[in-house]
């Protein structure tokens, strides 16, 4: 049996949903849209389960998944030695966005990371205390702010609405996932100049462990095409 990961929820979800109908690959759930099991009609070796994004990277690196479907973002946020266990099949051209780090308006003075080394080095000096930084990609952020000198900081788990933090006094900045940049502008939020940590699209994804696997990659060579 070959197990395939789909997003269980949202617009990656339903563009994963379309590959398969565009494919005449018809999906099939026998309790409806909430059913967490579905198989493919015309591939009995096949079986699909609904899991979130994020979920489906860990799967496929511990082998209970062989493929799946996620976002780069989530696989490049994983450790290094979960990203070496999975192979990326095709990149799509759905699920684009940007992972960002985002400031108060009101901080005029901050245009570029170079601009956010100093303040970060300010707060460490004056106020004793590390500059936060509020994320749901603490991996990310953390390699991306060293590589450009800012070292003087502190990861804040998001576990929400990110673009909230700062005003409720929980962190002083953020990254975060954007396709628009609507949402930030929104909530008095703009992005860096220089503040592009990862551009991010829709993948299909293979678990290393299933390379040999009988008839896995018919299944890689349908859905790539």
């Amino acid at each position: 049996m070959i197990n395939i990961g789909i997003p269980s929820k949202g617009r990656l979800r339903n563009n994963v949903i379309k590959i398969f109908k565009n494919k005449k690959m018809n999906l099939i759930s026998e309790r409806g849209e909430r059913d967490l099991f579905g198989s493919i009609k015309k591939l009995p070796n096949a079986k699909i389960i609904y899991l979130h994004a994020r979920e489906i990277i860990e799967r496929l690196a511990d082998g209970s998944l062989d493929i799946g479907f996620s976002g780069y973002d989530l696989l490049k946020e994983n450790e290094i030695n979960i990203q070496k266990k999975i192979l990326v099949q095709k990149k799509y051209n759905f699920g684009k966005a940007n992972l960002v780090v985002a400031i108060p308006d009101e901080w005029l003075d901050c245009q570029t990371i170079a601009d956010l080394e100093e303040i970060d080095f300010d707060f460490k000096d004056k106020k004793n205390k590390r500059l936060r930084v509020a994320s749901k990609y603490p991996n990310l952020t953390r390699e991306f702010l060293f590589s450009k000198g800012v070292t003087q900081f502190k990861i804040i788990n998001s576990l929400g609405a990110t673009e909230i933090y700062p005003f409720t006094g929980s962190s002083e900045i953020i990254t975060d996932i954007t396709s628009t940049g609507e949402t930030l502008k929104a909530n008095n939020l703009r992005v860096l100049k220089d503040g592009a940590i990862l551009k991010s699209q829709a993948c299909l994804m293979m678990s290393k462990l299933s390379l040999r696997k009988t008839g896995i990659k018919k299944i890689i060579n349908l859905l790539s095409k």
